[in-house]
């Protein structure tokens, strides 16, 4: 996003982790109004009026179980179980006449729920954070990339006169950025990758740490299956997709400009289409 100011890989005298803020998620959520993320760039690129919408409060994402379930186990791979279990309320209270817990949709469960606090997930789900932080650390390329590092470090700064804002996985001192994604199937990363723009997501983290450092880090991505075996990858992005990614980032931030200035919101299917192939 920001021209790359050195690809000489110096980073072992100005270590990337450096140039990190540290603030709890709330905080970094409030400011997604005023600070482009890589998401909301996302949901730009493919639909205008629909960021706008969602900027508006108009459009409200569901939490999907799916995303709780991510959101846990980052906490667990990545901030360890100290961590995991302060953030987080653990199993539900137990029916006295079964001695087993109340199911999450019992009014003694909502009740309990509301009174820990923080966000609360099952002893299943629990259970499954052990797993896959078990996997990830028994792969030996993953576990080095972790090895030394931080997590949830927030970078900002002006891309072409646009405030952004990333919150990273994980931060190597000298490799660079390390992103976590869970699966159903490692061998639909590739799939899953394109589906979710993930090269584009990356570019934007890499170009936002760039600007701040000054160099230009290495971009690795861990991935875990999510049930048995747990298998493990680790993808490194190339610099010319990231780069591609870059551009088109760039591009996609120069029409925002335009969208704010005009205050035009577009679908992006205007325009008549031609229809001209089988399936």
């Amino acid at each position: 996003m920001s021209t790359p100011l050195s690809r000489t890989m110096t980073s072992t005298l100005i270590p990337f982790t450096d140039h990190l803020l540290t603030e709890p998620e709330e905080v970094y959520a409030a400011k997604r109004r005023d600070w482009l993320s890589s998401h909301s760039l996302t949901d730009f690129r493919r639909n205008p009026r629909l960021y706008r919408h969602k900027q508006l409060g108009l459009v409200v994402e569901p939490d999907r179980a799916s995303f709780a379930i991510g959101r846990a186990a980052h906490c667990r791979v990545l901030e360890g179980r100290a961590a995991f279990e302060e953030r987080y309320a653990i199993g539900g209270p137990l029916n006295p006449k079964t001695g087993r817990p109340f199911g999450p949709d019992t009014k003694a469960f909502a009740e309990w729920a509301a009174q820990q606090g923080r966000p609360v997930v099952s002893e299943e789900t629990a259970a499954l954070c052990e797993q896959l932080t078990g996997a990830v650390q028994a792969h030996e390329e993953a576990l080095a990339l972790l090895a030394q590092g931080r997590a949830e470090g927030v970078v900002r700064c002006e891309t072409s006169g646009v405030p952004c804002q990333g919150r990273l996985d994980w931060v190597h001192p000298e490799r660079g950025i390390v992103d976590l994604k869970t699966i159903d199937d490692l061998d639909y990363f590739t799939l899953q990758a394109r589906s979710f723009a993930y090269a584009h997501q990356l570019a934007f983290y890499r170009a936002l740490l760039t600007a701040v450092s000054g160099h230009v880090a290495e971009v690795h991505v861990i991935v875990v299956e999510k049930k048995e075996p747990f298998r493990v990858g680790v993808w490194r992005f190339s610099e010319q997709v990231l780069d591609a990614a870059g551009r088109e980032n760039l591009a996609a931030i120069e029409r925002l400009k335009v969208c704010r200035s005009e205050d035009r919101w577009p679908t992006g299917y205007e325009a008549v289409r031609s229809f001209d192939y089988l399936a």
